[in-house]
């Protein structure tokens, strides 16, 4: 048993082995998304905050795609494979070399349940001081099929799953959730004395208390909200799981002080920061990796991902920050104006109807309306850089790369394709000729063709 004290060393074991058939789909079912990111980022991300000695991920189906995708979420993480799905006990033990060597206590999460709160694991944690096993139980209203933890005290004897239990082992209402939290070795040495004795041939988790409680160790129970062991198996459950979700998002953002007019409408990702006293209007999406400061305002019908937002800054209605977009405080990013790569300073304004990518953009700095900065060639993207206080006119392309110095304006309508010094005008556009009458003649030559293959038809 550990000591009481600072908590020992502790490695994430995250279970997403699982075929997922009941998902109905060709992606693996810890890819899909919940809160704009993969299932498996929730429990990567929940444990994350116990700030893991090490992170080991199990995989099976679809293992290529998924290990790729933990590598990007958590790049210190590692994937062991499962070559068979051979139970729970099973999956945990494949990760036995990959913690070769650690002294501490594992948590054994799974990639398909999602909610499970920090403090609750961090609760596991503390219980590990004084208990060799820790199991995390709950108290449903129904308590279903679920298996059940016979307890002495608070002690826990043994898992008795609903098949096997008898009718008073049935009347207890506290549940098993799969999640599991003790020493390592002694986690891997008891999983060794586990067998496949039962109807589906498999090597259960849930077989270590009773395993450990013969040996005269000591397991115990954690208790959480019903709400934060629930599991998804079906494209119906993982709808039901984004509404809670959200719901959850939204309160937490009023309660640390965002207003929202119709909170019902804004959809938040897992990660997503807003800062106290910013104002999001109905519907409003945000993708991962976004970040609002204080005070900014996001306008109705805006879709933001990757980007960054500073305090006092305005977003929208109808604009889209990709990822790469920085925006300064106190900027302003219009109705249809779209931008991604590209730094916006402070007091700048992109008010109507442009695109700016792959740009950087100074200080108070104007960007009249439709404006491109026309960044592809068609195998490569280029830089735009337009300096302070410069005012550039509406419907200029500027084909990047270009610079724009400080001070500098742009003629509307204007084609920029070198760079323009601080201070100077540059007008690229072709020169205007009018032809007096000519309009008219025009006119009255293609009505009369109208009229004549109107007869004709007649």
């Amino acid at each position: 048993m550990a000591e009481t004290g600072s908590p020992r060393p502790i490695a994430l074991i995250i279970l997403a082995a699982g075929q997922g058939t009941r998902m109905n789909s060709d992606l693996p079912k810890p890819l899909h998304k919940l809160g704009g990111m993969p299932l498996i980022a929730h429990s990567l991300f929940a444990g994350a905050a116990l700030d893991p000695a090490r992170v080991v991920v199990v995989t099976g189906h679809g293992a290529e795609a998924l290990e790729a995708a933990v590598d990007d979420l958590m790049p210190g993480a590692v994937c062991v494979r499962q070559a068979e799905q051979l139970g729970t006990g099973h999956a945990v033990l494949q990760a036995a070399e990959a913690l070769e060597g650690f002294e501490g206590d594992v948590l054994v999460l799974y990639a398909d349940s999602p909610f499970f709160r920090p403090e609750t694991l961090e609760a596991m944690r503390v219980a590990r001081a004084r208990h060799d096993i820790v199991m995390l139980g709950f108290e449903p209203e129904d308590p279903l099929r679920y298996g059940r933890l016979v307890m002495e005290g608070e002690r826990l004897l043994r898992i008795v799953e609903f098949k096997d239990a008898t009718e008073a082992e049935r009347a207890i209402g506290l549940c098993n959730s799969g999640v599991l939290c003790g020493d390592a070795a002694t986690v891997m040495a008891l999983l060794a004395d586990v067998g496949c004795e039962n109807a589906a041939g498999e090597y259960y988790l849930t077989d270590l208390p009773a395993i450990a409680d013969g040996r005269g160790l000591r397991a115990t129970v954690v208790i959480c909200d019903e709400a934060e062991t629930l599991g998804i198996d079906t494209r119906s459950q993982l709808a039901r799981a984004e509404t809670l979700f959200q719901a959850r998002r939204r309160a937490e953002m009023i309660e640390t002080g965002v207003a929202m007019q119709a909170p019902e409408t804004v959809f938040f990702a897992l990660d997503t920061w807003v800062g106290r006293d910013a104002e999001i209007e109905p519907n409003v999406v945000f993708g991962p990796g976004v970040t609002v400061e204080s005070g900014a305002r996001i306008r109705a019908f805006s879709h933001l991902e990757g980007c960054h937002v500073s305090a006092g800054a305005v977003i929208g209605p109808y604009a889209r920050l990709r990822p790469g977009a920085e925006i300064g405080n106190d900027a302003r990013i219009g109705n249809f104006v779209e931008v991604k790569e590209a730094q916006i300073g402070d007091g700048a304004k992109v008010n109507h109807l442009s695109y700016i990518g792959d740009a950087e953009i100074g200080e108070a700095t104007n960007v009249g309306a439709g404006t491109v900065t026309c960044n592809y060639d068609g195998v490569m993207k280029h830089r735009t850089v337009i300096g302070r206080h410069a005012f550039i006119g509406s419907d200029t392309m500027l084909v990047a790369p270009v610079t724009i110095g400080d001070r500098a304006m742009t003629g509307s309508g204007s084609v920029i394709t070198e760079n323009v010094p601080d201070g100077a005008l540059a007008i690229g556009r072709a020169k205007q000729v009018n032809k007096p009458g000519l309009a008219v003649k025009l006119m009255d030559r293609l009505r009369a063709i109208k009229s004549a293959k109107s007869g004709k038809k007649g």
